[in-house]
């Protein structure tokens, strides 16, 4: 038997005060950021919305489409594709300028350590991450077939 979970009191002032305490958080966060160069941040941060709606949502938008088009019969393959994409090009936008080698000067210079072998390794999670789901959806087909196990 399956245990509901408790739903939240209707006017409980719960919900209310973790959202406030976020905007506190948000807040604080914005203007230790802005402490320091305020027009490039404002610039990065507009640059970085309007790049990831006019750009990047497209795209990826397309490449989704053109997936679900090729694997129109076998549906099953879909997300064992998405999830290691999304999870690589998620690692690819955080750790972009260490892969392609732009700030290794600045980097190696605050951290003193090499920024050598960031897009092998980027490389390498990605071939584990697609490597992984290959085997899993392998686990999967292999479970339904009848006679199988």
């Amino acid at each position: 038997m399956l245990e509901r979970m408790p739903r939240p009191v209707p006017g409980s002032p719960f919900p209310l005060l973790v959202l406030l305490c976020s905007f506190a958080l948000c807040a604080y966060a914005g203007v230790r950021l802005l402490d320091g160069d305020r027009p490039m941040i404002t610039l990065w941060f507009v640059g970085a919305a309007l790049v990831h709606d006019l750009v990047l949502l497209p795209l990826y938008a397309a490449a989704d489409r053109a997936l679900v088009t090729v694997t129109a019969g076998r549906a099953a393959w879909v997300n064992h594709v998405r999830v290691p994409a999304a999870l690589s090009g998620l690692l690819l936008l955080v750790w972009f300028p260490l892969i392609s080698g732009r700030v290794s000067q600045r980097y190696a210079a605050v951290t003193a350590l090499s920024a050598d072998g960031f897009a092998a390794r980027w490389l390498l999670i990605t071939a584990a991450l697609f490597g992984g789901s290959a085997v899993l959806f392998a686990v999967r087909v292999g479970r339904r077939r009848p006679g199988a196990g």
